[in-house]
């Protein structure tokens, strides 16, 4: 049986959106890769003929979220958005309940960090979210520090209100930092 000529190349994409979405919402040390492979109908012997190795697949894989992040942003929204709407979309109850779409940071970037291999996409990614909170302040030191703080607060919300068992506890973790990160905005 012969494979069509970008055969390789739509089973490599196949590949990184899978791990892409598993490693948000999984996280990089639980998904491994014969299930990954497995789940897609290949084997674990076909994926060196893709990546290097599992941290080939990592950066790839985290390059392919922060893609999908700005293809889905585009969609909704105009290349401009105020900080407060950047806070209600990430604190959003989608974004909560699939980790696999959204934001890799909550998940991935302790792992990251705990394995010796910050990214610089990771970095790209924080100095995007810096730029759109900041965009809606005075210019300044202030803002510039006010924005570190609130994205501190966004991805860390995420990460307590995924962690939470009690849905209420993780709502009210959500709700509480987002009512209290937007007055930070309305005092910039």
């Amino acid at each position: 049986m012969r494979y069509a000529e970008d055969h390789k190349s739509q089973t490599h994409q196949r590949i990184l959106n899978e791990a892409a979405a598993r490693f948000r919402r999984d996280g990089i040390g639980a998904t491994g890769l014969q299930p990954l492979m497995k789940a897609l109908g290949l084997t674990h012997g076909g994926f060196y003929a893709h990546f290097k190795s599992k941290d080939d697949l990592v950066e790839k894989s985290l390059r392919r979220a922060v893609d999908q992040l700005d293809e889905a942003r585009a969609a909704r929204l105009s290349e401009t958005v105020s900080a407060a709407t950047f806070i209600d979309m990430y604190l959003a109850t989608e974004h909560f309940k699939e980790p696999e779409k959204g934001c890799p940071l909550p998940t991935m970037s302790s792992e990251l960090g705990q394995r010796g291999q910050p990214s610089e996409i990771t970095d790209e990614l924080i100095n995007r979210m810096l730029y759109t909170l900041q965009a809606g302040m005075s210019a300044g030191q202030e803002a510039s520090d006010k924005s570190v703080m609130i994205m501190s607060g966004l991805v860390g919300a995420m990460v307590l209100a995924r962690g939470a068992k009690d849905p209420q506890l993780a709502e009210r973790i959500l709700q509480t930092t987002r009512d209290q990160l937007k007055q930070q905005i309305a005092e910039a």
